[in-house]
C-alpha cells in the first residue's frame, strides 16, 4: 500500500515557467490541487478525478456525479467530494465521509490527520483519516462554499455571506469574522498573517482574519469570484471570476501584477500555483487544465473550441437549442462517451437504458426496462429525470414545453444516428 501511494508522487506533468495544458477529461475542470512534488490531480464534471503523470492520466473512478474538489494528503493520497455527496480517499476511493448536500470544497489540517468538507446542506464535516467517525459542524444559515486552516482553528465562507471561525478540537463557533452583504464563494488564509476571500457581487477583499479589518480591496467590476489561490510562498494571490479573468495580486506592495482574460467565454472556476510558484493552473468551461508561466500570463487563451452549450443559440433551430442547454455538457451524439459525465447518445432510438458498454452506469439503471424512443425521452423531459428514474445521476431539469421536447426528440432522432454531430 505504502509503495502504491508513493506511486502518486512520482512526477511533475512539465516543466515549470512553461505554458502548458493536461487533455483528456470529459467535462468542465471544477477543482485542481497540486502536490509537493509538483503532480497535478484536477476534478471534473465528468464524475473523475485526474491525476497527472506527465500528460498521460491515470483516471480515478468512483463518484457517482461531478467532482468539485481534490486535495492531496500527506502521505501522498488523495480526497475528492462533489456532487454525489460524498467524500473519497484514494487510492481505492472509499467513502470518507458523506453530507446531505453537494460537498464544495476541501481543505487538510495542518496535522494531516483530519479532512474538512465544506457542503451546501449548510454543514462543515470533519473527518479523522484514521477512520474513526466524523462530526459535523452546525452554524451557517445556508450552504458552505469555502474552508481555510489555521492550525487547530478553521475558517469557513458560505453563502450566507458569513466567514466563521470554529474551533476544531471542540467542534464549537467562535466567532463571526466578516458580514459580508452577498455569498461568500472563496477563501484563502496567508502564512503572512491575512485571510482573502472573493464573493458573488465580485469583492475580493483582504482581510485581519482575527478581526476582519480590512488591509486591502481589489474589487473589479466582474462578478462572481470563483477561484482564489495562493503561490506557496504567499507573495502572490490569484483571483479567477465569472467574466474568465485570472488577477495576479502582488501581496508584498498589495498592488494588481497582472489582470489577464484567460478564457475565449466562460468562467475561470478553479486555479492553483505549481508547487515552485512559478505556473499558474486554471480550469474552467473547456475539458482541459491550461498552465501560464506567471511572468507571462497572456497569450494561449482557454477554450481552443467552443462548446455548443455556448454558441449563438439564433444559430441553431430549436431542437438542437434544447440539446445544447439541456444535453451538451454532458452527453455527445457520436459513438464513445468520452469520459463525459453521460453515456453518448449514439444510437439512442430502440436503446435499453443503462447499456451503453463504455459508461458506469448507477445501480438503479442496472437491469432497466426502459427503452429510448420518442415516448419515453418525451417523459424524461417532461416529469423531470429525478421523477421519471428516481435514483439517477441525472441532472434535475424539465422541458416543460411540449413543442420545446418535440423538437429536442426530432433533433435527436436524426442526430443519434450518425446525422450530425
Amino acid at each position: 500500500m505504502r509503495a502504491l501511494v508513493l506511486a502518486l508522487l512520482l512526477a511533475s506533468p512539465a516543466p515549470a515557467q512553461e505554458f502548458f495544458t493536461l487533455k483528456g477529461h470529459g467535462g468542465p475542470i471544477m477543482g485542481i490541487a497540486v502536490a509537493p512534488s509538483g503532480q497535478i490531480a484536477t476534478a471534473s464534471f465528468d464524475n473523475a478525478v485526474g491525476l497527472w503523470d506527465g500528460a498521460a492520466p491515470r483516471w480515478l473512478d468512483g463518484h457517482a456525479a461531478a467532482v468539485n474538489a481534490v486535495a492531496f494528503l500527506p502521505d501522498g493520497g488523495l480526497v475528492s467530494a462533489g456532487d454525489d455527496f460524498t467524500l473519497r480517499r484514494w487510492p481505492g476511493g472509499a467513502v470518507l465521509g458523506e453530507h446531505q448536500g453537494k460537498v464544495m470544497a476541501l481543505a487538510v489540517a495542518p496535522d494531516g490527520d483530519t479532512v474538512a468538507s465544506a457542503s451546501w446542506d449548510g454543514t462543515i464535516g470533519l473527518w479523522p483519516l484514521d477512520g474513526t467517525p466524523g462530526t459535523l459542524l452546525k452554524g451557517h444559515d445556508q450552504g458552505v462554499n469555502a474552508l481555510a486552516f489555521d492550525g487547530a482553528r478553521l475558517f469557513s465562507a458560505s453563502v450566507d455571506g458569513t466567514v466563521r471561525l470554529w474551533d476544531t478540537a471542540s467542534a464549537t463557533e467562535l466567532r463571526q469574522i466578516v458580514r459580508h452583504g452577498f455569498g461568500i464563494n472563496e477563501l484563502v488564509l496567508s502564512p503572512q498573517g491575512w485571510l482573502a476571500y472573493g464573493a458573488v457581487d465580485g469583492v475580493t477583499r483582504i482581510v485581519d482574519p482575527e478581526t476582519g479589518t480590512e488591509i486591502a480591496d481589489f474589487t473589479l467590476d466582474r462578478r462572481p469570484i470563483l477561484a482564489l489561490a495562493l503561490s506557496p510562498d504567499g507573495t502572490r494571490l490569484a483571483v479567477g471570476d465569472g467574466e474568465g479573468y485570472i488577477m495576479l495580486i502582488d501581496t508584498e506592495r498589495w498592488e494588481i501584477a497582472a489582470d489577464f482574460r484567460a478564457t475565449l467565454r466562460g468562467p475561470v472556476w478553479a486555479l492553483a500555483f505549481s508547487a515552485d510558484g512559478r505556473n499558474i493552473h486554471a480550469g474552467g468551461l473547456d475539458e482541459a487544465l491550461y498552465s501560464w508561466p506567471v511572468t507571462a500570463l497572456n497569450g494561449d487563451r482557454m477554450a481552443g473550441e467552443e462548446p455548443s452549450f455556448l454558441q449563438d443559440p439564433d444559430s441553431m433551430d430549436n431542437g438542437e437549442r434544447q440539446f445544447a442547454r439541456k444535453c451538451s455538457i454532458c452527453h455527445s451524439v457520436t459513438p464513445g462517451s468520452q469520459r463525459r459525465a453521460g453515456p453518448s447518445l449514439h444510437g439512442l432510438f430502440g436503446r435499453r437504458a443503462g447499456t451503453v458498454p463504455d459508461y458506469r452506469y448507477s445501480e438503479i439503471l442496472d437491469g432497466s426496462q426502459i427503452v429510448w424512443d420518442d415516448t419515453t425521452i418525451d417523459a424524461l423531459f417532461d416529469l423531470g429525470p429525478d421523477h421519471y428514474i428516481p435514483g439517477t445521476k441525472m441532472p434535475m431539469q424539465r422541458i416543460t414545453d411540449k413543442d420545446d421536447r418535440a423538437d429536442l426528440i426530432a433533433w435527436l432522432r436524426h442526430a443519434t444516428a450518425g446525422g450530425t454531430e
